[in-house]
């Protein structure tokens, strides 16, 4: 699991490849990864916006920009967590994602970046 802390947001990933979704042959690996954002702070705050960065072995990258994760933008408590899953498909079976969330702080409104660590996406059978 890899995790970062910034301004009080801590952001925990793990990643689980996907044989049953991927289709070598045809260069389609699929990838899960799992987000555990906790608020660490003593306000409450909200995540806005996502920012991720996609890269391939192969050298291609991709961005991506959006509200919230996965069709909600969560207001989180102080002391509480909001765990999400998704998923990446890359052209290779390595690469890498690394990102941020635009957070507020509900009580004053002021937004600021939390980052989220790079991590890798490789299939297994590649760690042998």
């Amino acid at each position: 699991m890899i995790t970062r802390i910034t301004d009080g947001v801590k952001i925990s990933v793990e990643t689980i490849y996907q044989p049953e979704y991927s289709n070598p042959a045809n260069e389609h690996f699929m990838f899960a990864y799992r987000i555990n954002i906790e608020n660490m702070t003593e306000y409450s705050v909200q995540l806005l916006n996502r920012h991720w960065m996609i890269f391939d072995s192969n050298g291609s990258k991709r961005e991506v920009e959006g509200e919230g994760v996965v069709g909600l933008q969560p207001v989180i408590e102080p002391g509480n967590h909001h765990e999400y899953v998704s998923g990446c498909n890359l052209k290779t079976d390595m690469g890498s994602m690394k990102g941020s969330y635009e957070m507020m702080r509900i009580v004053d409104g002021r937004k600021f970046k939390v980052n989220i660590p790079e991590f890798l996406l490789i299939a297994p059978y590649k760690l042998n």
